[in-house]
């Protein structure tokens, strides 16, 4: 019996050894034009006499936080060039239609971050809090994680959940109201995913069951919450500020040898039990989706609702039931807001986060993991105009309060046509 060996240099036996990509121009050009950025406009416009001032908070005995100060137009340089052989890198691969990967484009987008950083702080006479950046950025990522996972949970089963801003708004509305009448926040964080699960709930009895648009619901129902609340902000909680005006906070809690570690130990492990629940979630829903019978269900839902129905998978049934579990996630996520972060209830103090953590979820392929790193994503550009703000940087803050805005629609629009939805996303089915 013969054997047939590939022969590298014949063409159809080099496609057939390795699949070919498409070509895609449009990330390595991107690149290119921020990598020529930080040159010209980080480097060349520091001067070679000025430094960029660094301070990093450890958080271990002894050594409770240093200063670095870097020449900044060296630095910055030497960011750029790695930025531009990035770029070169990507043209490279997908000129020959071979996979890029993730880690070039990262690599790329943690250079351009601090180039523009350092450029930001160059000649300031304050240094720039490094780990306060980052707890900043976390603390504003959390009730984003939470509601880019109630999209997950929600649109895997084929349901468009718009209402995720109302969701978090109702989740810290009842959760701050409780905890300030009861005078504990367990109770309030107890009900804040009741609240959210109520909303829940309504989205998948319109959507679901009466077969209504799902963005068109989502959107009202976001107006319904945003108009209760601020009812009885203005009426109730405004005529008794004694009792509404205190809220109440979660304690903070430190996790024994992981808050010890340097920098990093600080920043994810000495919060309160919101944050902790939100790694649990990640975690268990990446697992849950991908590797259970319960997400295999729920993705069949999603993807070809017939043929789940066919297998006797209640389709249905399994959305509504889906849509007021992510109704109750984003409630949860909603709690941050107020008893987590020990804040009282403000009109409309979502500020429109809800649909921030919607486009997480598309940008982290509707994966809980992926998710997680878009919602940070939009937390730390959130959290720029604060931190360099206490620099004292001379850029207009009208542009620092778009800047996780503007993250938002460039991410998206440069990496969602990378990812695809589930096939039956807003679809009623008019079966069981």
């Amino acid at each position: 019996m013969s054997t047939t060996t590939l022969d590298p240099t014949l063409p159809g036996d080099l496609e057939a050894a390795e699949p070919r990509q498409k070509i895609a121009w449009k990330t390595p050009i991107i690149m290119t034009i921020l990598g020529l950025i930080s040159l010209v406009a980080f480097a060349l416009t520091t001067g070679g006499d000025i430094a960029s001032q660094v301070t990093i908070a450890t958080g271990t005995p002894g050594l409770e936080s240093f200063t670095v100060s870097l020449p900044s137009q060296a630095t910055i340089a030497g960011l750029s060039a790695v930025q531009i052989i990035l770029a070169a890198f990507v043209f490279w691969r997908s000129g020959s239609r071979r996979h890029v990967g993730w880690w070039p484009p990262f690599v790329f987008g943690i250079c351009f971050v601090l180039a523009f950083l350092l450029w930001a702080v160059a000649g300031k006479g304050q240094a720039l809090q490094f780990t306060s950046l980052l707890s900043g950025a976390l603390f504003l990522s959390v009730p984003l994680v939470f509601g880019a996972l109630a999209g997950c949970v929600c649109e895997h089963v084929g349901v468009v959940n718009v209402a995720i801003e109302g969701q978090l708004l109702a989740g810290a509305f009842l959760a701050a109201v409780v905890g300030a009448l009861t005078g504990s926040p367990w109770i309030g964080l107890i009900c804040a995913p009741i609240a959210g699960a109520c909303v829940g709930a309504l989205l998948a009895l319109f959507a679901v069951r009466y077969w209504v648009d799902h963005i068109i619901v989502g959107v009202v129902l976001n107006v319904l919450v945003t108009g209760v609340t601020s009812y009885l902000f203005s009426t109730v909680l405004s005529e008794h500020t004694e009792i509404f005006s205190k809220p109440a906070q979660l304690p903070v809690w430190e996790i024994p040898l992981l808050c010890d570690i340097p920098v990093l130990g600080p920043v994810l492990f000495e919060q309160n039990v919101v944050v902790y629940i939100m790694y649990i979630a990640v975690i268990l829903l990446q697992i849950l989706l991908f590797k259970s019978r319960w997400g295999l269900r729920m993705r069949a839902c999603g993807e070809h609702p017939k043929a789940a129905d066919t297998v006797g998978i209640k389709v249905n049934l399994t959305r509504i039931r889906n849509t007021i579990l992510g109704g109750a996630i984003a409630g949860l996520g909603g709690a941050y807001f107020t008893v987590a972060a020990g804040l009282a209830f403000g009109k409309d103090m979502s500020a429109g986060r809800g649909y921030i953590a919607l486009a997480a979820m598309i940008l982290g392929g509707w994966s809980p993991k992926g998710a997680l790193l878009a919602a940070l994503l939009f937390g730390f550009a959130d959290n720029l105009q604060n931190a360099l703000g206490v620099v004292g940087v001379a850029i207009p803050s009208q542009f620092m309060l778009m800047a996780p805005y503007l993250v938002t629609i460039f991410a998206v629009a440069g990496f969602v046509g990378r990812v695809r939805a589930p096939a039956a996303e807003g679809t009623a089915y008019k079966g069981s």
